[in-house]
């Protein structure tokens, strides 16, 4: 029995159809119906909200810029990186030049890939792409007018810790804070 679950492990499902259930201007959701490897049958939702970009701002080789806001969902202020979504149309580096625009009022001179990830592979088809942003240079752009956020400058080695105390809850942010760790031989322990 396990040879053959290990085999049916990677036969991909088969959507039978698609019904959409609710759709705003983030976001969509759909009732599909699919067919398991094994011939049954079963209902799957799925949330659809496309590709997001988060970038962990470097002002200079010891200092980290975080973004402080109250995140409906959660419902709870969260200390993270700037993120969102990528527009229709939109490269993904210029979704991360604009997210840090709009976030903190700065433009990164370099930007370094760090990490692409499915946010959740069980519901949700949101990929996210990270990035390291330096030579920051300081813009004038009005901020995104649903945000209201604070920023502030904290020493990459603290940002760190409140990682790894769980003071920093953002998965996105924390991803980014592990993989700039380690590319910097930062110790995580």
């Amino acid at each position: 029995m396990v040879k053959k679950a290990h085999a049916l492990a990677e036969q991909a499902w088969k959507t039978l159809s698609s019904r959409p259930i609710y759709q705003n201007r983030w976001l969509s959701l759909c009732e599909d119906l699919v067919e398991l490897p094994d011939g049954r049958t079963t209902i799957y939702g799925v949330v659809t909200s496309g590709e997001c970009a988060g970038i962990l701002p470097f002002l200079d080789s010891h200092t980290v810029l975080l973004v402080k806001q109250y995140r409906y969902v959660a419902k709870r202020v969260t200390w993270e990186m700037p993120t969102g979504g990528v527009h229709e149309g939109e490269s993904i580096e210029a979704a991360a030049q604009r997210e840090l625009s709009e976030e903190i009022g700065y433009q990164a001179g370099r930007l370094t890939r760090i990490s692409t990830y499915h946010t959740s592979k069980s519901v949700m088809d949101e990929t996210a792409h990270l990035f390291i942003g330096e030579e920051l240079a300081s813009l004038e752009r009005p901020p995104d007018e649903t945000e209201f956020i604070e920023v502030r400058a904290f020493p990459f080695t603290d940002a760190l810790q409140m990682v790894l105390q769980g003071e920093i809850v953002d998965g996105m942010t924390i991803i980014a804070m592990l993989h700039a760790a380690r590319l910097r031989g930062s110790s995580v322990d």
